[in-house]
Formats: structure tokens, C-alpha cells, sequence
């Protein structure tokens, strides 16, 4: 028994790891964006690509690498995501062009989505029904312990060093937990897999939707909604959404099981979590630029404000996590969500002449709505899902959020460059001066009112998925 109890936790620190990298990552190239975008001497709509790439990898390829953790075994899947994680942070620290970058953040975001992947249904795997609520809780303080540190160790570095040094952090940290996790996986449930072979055409029509769908959001100031580009993406987009349903509806072995679209407590929190992830990277994407330019503060004093929403995330997240296992989810992430979305509506009336006090309050109240939401609804997403579809479910969850951060972004930058544009007489964002000043708030203003309407809608998503309070027998 103690011999269990050991590995069981070992196997946590394993999945610790991975979640630990990949936000500490994510938390601190997002402080990085102001500084790089000056230092290749780039836009805001080019520089976004940095985030966006990313993101759109890790959403492109989720559901193939959770497909692929079922029949190849989670441990190869998992220890591999470490290298190549690895590698693409390396190839970012060495970018010399924005082009390059880009490239080298996909190879980032394909070895994160194998980690992506395989993180939840390694928990669930792992721990028996009593004690899921409690360690995906936290799951969640590690996720926001990554976050927190982010910021933190991002603007000391950005102080200290430039900007690539925080790429070059993940390298030692990677090739560790590749060497740990190939040692305590082996011969647990992640080594187990089937024969069953890949949907590649599944993987292949979802990528191609996704990547329509990224291109239309991220242009469609430029070529405007009636344009011969924009009805041809979208048009590609909808036709390859409609072979990527046919195909899974067809195929013997479908990269999506569409038997999970039947259960409603996976169904809604899935949407709910894509939309609640959209609307808090509109905060997450835009507020660095706000405090670099219009507030002027530093590298590390904007990554010591940015760490607030993470901080509650550390604080509550654990406890959000047992308060499933007594209320169920809907009451916790109906709550979550509409303090996300007052923070979001309450960044409208902020500006610069505002005291760093007005920026921190409204950080904290978005942490904290997302504190409460997110591990109750991972943990009935999960819960509700068989054995063994849980790699794919696992996938599925973490498509839908990575999916909600890509359109977050894509929103954020879409508003924010059409309204500066529209103000300044087509001139677009590339530096701050004061003589742009309202042209800057005005679009950020707009950025977060739209986060304000997406975080109102989860709200009624959220109440919408029913009493699931776990029943006691």
C-alpha cells in the first residue's frame, strides 16, 4: 500500500512537471510581446503570431496525440512531448527574424501538445473517484504556480538579459523530465495501448479548419468581411468542419469518439471552458501592452502585476477542487465565470491616469473567477467519460481550452488593430507615443468589452449543464 501511495504521487510530480513548463512558458512570452515586438522592429498584428502559432499547434493536434496516447501508451507520448518542447525552445531562443520565431514556436506547440494531451487522463488514471476532485485541484495551483512565476522570473530576465533567455530556461527542464518521466511511468496504465491505427484524416481536416478559422480572425480587418479571401477561407473552414464530422461519423477508428457529443455533463463544460479561456486571453494578451506603454512601467514591475489573476489561481484553485465533490460544478463555474465577466466589463472605465491599485483589483477579481471555474469543470468533464476514451476526452478538453486562448488572442488583436486603424487614419499599431495614446485605449476598451459579452455567454453555458453534484452512496 505504501508502495502505491508512493508511485501514485511520483507519477503526480511527473504530470506536475509538464503543466509546470508549458505555463511558465506561456505566462512569461506573453510579458515578452511588447519587447520583441520592438526589438525585430515588427507589428502588433505580426508579433501576435508569436502566441497565436502556438496555440493553434497545440489545438491542431491535441485530439491526434490524445488518440495516439490510447493506442500507442501515454509514457512514449508524454517523455517525447519533453523533447520536442525542448528543442523548440531552443530553436526560439536562436530566432533572428519574426518568421523563424513563429516557425520555432510551432515546434513548441507541437511537443506541448503531447504533454497537453496526456496530463489529465494521467490524474484521472492515477488516482481513484475520491480523490480525482482534490488532485486535479491541485493540478490547478501548479498550473497557477507556473503562471505566477512567469511573469516574475520573465520580467527579471527581460531586466537582466533580453528577451530569448526565456526560452533557453525550458531546456534544462525539459531534458529533466523527459529522463524522469520515461523512469516512473514504466510499467504503470501509461504504458498500456491498442493496435487500433491513426486518423489522419481526421487529423488532417481538423487541422485545415482550425487554420482557416485562425487565418480569417487574424485578417479580417485587412480584407474586410465581404472579401474574395475572407468568404474562401471561410468557406474552406466550413467544408473541412463538415468532412471532419463525416469522416468521424464513418470511420472505424475516429480520432473523435462522437459518442462523447451524447453525454451533456462533457459536452457543455467543454464549451464552457473554450469560452471562458477565450474570454480571459483577451485580459492575458492585452493588459502587457497597457502596462508597458500607457502605464510605462518596467519589465518586472509589469510581471510582478501580471501575476495577480495567477496568485489566486495558487490560492483557490485547490479549494475549488474539493468544493466539487460536495456541490458539483454547475454552482462554482456559473460563479467563476460571472466574475470573469465583471473584471472584464470593469477594465472598460480603466486608463492610465488610474492608480496601479485599479488594475490590480480587477486582475485579482478575474483570477479569481477563473480559479473557481476551472477545476470543477475539468473534474466533471473527465468524470463523466469511460475509462477508456479518457486519453481522447483528455485531448478533447484541452483542445477546447488551447482553442479558446487562440480565439481570445485572435479577437483581442482583431478589435484592438480595426479600432486603432479606424482612429488613426489607417496608420497601424507598431510604437506608442502619447500622440496615439487614445487611439490605443480606445481599442483596448473595445478588446475587453468583447471579453465582457463572451464571459456573459459562458455564464449561461455554465448554469446550463444541470445538477451534477456527485452522489453519495
Amino acid at each position: 500500500m505504501a508502495e502505491e501511495q508512493k508511485k501514485k504521487w511520483l507519477i503526480f510530480v511527473c504530470v506536475a512537471l509538464g503543466v509546470f513548463m508549458s505555463t511558465l512558458d506561456s505566462s512569461i512570452v506573453n510579458i515578452a510581446l511588447p519587447y520583441i515586438m520592438q526589438d525585430m522592429e515588427t507589428r502588433l498584428v505580426t508579433i501576435q503570431w508569436v502566441v497565436l502559432i502556438y496555440l493553434l499547434t497545440i489545438s491542431s493536434l491535441l485530439l491526434t496525440f490524445g488518440r495516439l496516447s490510447d493506442t500507442r501508451g501515454k509514457r512514449t507520448i508524454y517523455t517525447t512531448g519533453f523533447l520536442v518542447f525542448s528543442l523548440g525552445s531552443l530553436c526560439c531562443a536562436m530566432a533572428e527574424t519574426p518568421m523563424f520565431l513563429v516557425l520555432s514556436r510551432a515546434i513548441q506547440g507541437c511537443g506541448a501538445s503531447m504533454l497537453m494531451a496526456c496530463s489529465p487522463a494521467l490524474i484521472v488514471d492515477t488516482f481513484p473517484a475520491k480523490e480525482r476532485g482534490k488532485a486535479l485541484g491541485m493540478v490547478g495551483a501548479v498550473v497557477a504556480a507556473g503562471l505566477t512565476a512567469g511573469p516574475v522570473l520573465g520580467g527579471i530576465l527581460l531586466d537582466l538579459f533580453s528577451w530569448r533567455f526565456i526560452f533557453y530556461i525550458n531546456i534544462p527542464i525539459g531534458i529533466a523530465s523527459a529522463l524522469a518521466g520515461t523512469r516512473i511511468l514504466k510499467g504503470t496504465r501509461a504504458d498500456q495501448g491498442n493496435l487500433e491505427p491513426l486518423d489522419k484524416t481526421g487529423s488532417i481536416l481538423l487541422a485545415i479548419s482550425l487554420i482557416c478559422l485562425l487565418v480569417v480572425l487574424t485578417h479580417l480587418n485587412q480584407w474586410h468581411l465581404f472579401s474574395a479571401k475572407t468568404m474562401g477561407f471561410t468557406l474552406a473552414c466550413a467544408l473541412a468542419c463538415l468532412g471532419f464530422i463525416r469522416n468521424e461519423a464513418k470511420a472505424l477508428y475516429p480520432l473523435f469518439d462522437p459518442g462523447l457529443l451524447g453525454i451533456r455533463l462533457f459536452v457543455l463544460p467543454v464549451i464552457t471552458s473554450a469560452v471562458m479561456f477565450a474570454a480571459l486571453f483577451i485580459i492575458v494578451f492585452m493588459m502587457p501592452f497597457f502596462l508597458v506603454h500607457p502605464c510605462g512601467l518596467s519589465a518586472s514591475a509589469t510581471g510582478l502585476v501580471m501575476i495577480t489573476p495567477f496568485l489566486m489561481l495558487f490560492f483557490i484553485s485547490p479549494v475549488s477542487g474539493a468544493l466539487y465533490n460536495k456541490t458539483g460544478s454547475r454552482i462554482p463555474c456559473t460563479l467563476g465565470m460571472g466574475l470573469l465577466a465583471c473584471a472584464l466589463f470593469s477594465f472598460t472605465r480603466i486608463d492610465p491616469s488610474c492608480s496601479l491599485v485599479s488594475s490590480l483589483w480587477r486582475l485579482a477579481l478575474a483570477g479569481t473567477g477563473t480559479a473557481i471555474f476551472i477545476s470543477p469543470n475539468s473534474t466533471a468533464a473527465m468524470g463523466a467519460i469511460p475509462a477508456n476514451r479518457r486519453g481522447i476526452a483528455s485531448a478533447t478538453v484541452a483542445t477546447a481550452r488551447n482553442l479558446g486562448m487562440v480565439i481570445g488572442v485572435a479577437i483581442a488583436g482583431l478589435i484592438f488593430s480595426t479600432t486603432f486603424t479606424d482612429l488613426s487614419q489607417g496608420t497601424p499599431f507598431k510604437t506608442y507615443s502619447l500622440a496615439v495614446e487614445p487611439f490605443f485605449m480606445a481599442g483596448f476598451h473595445n478588446a475587453m468589452k468583447a471579453g465582457g459579452v463572451l464571459a456573459a455567454l459562458g455564464t449561461v453555458l455554465a448554469f446550463l449543464r444541470g445538477d451534477d453534484r456527485p452522489r453519495i452512496n
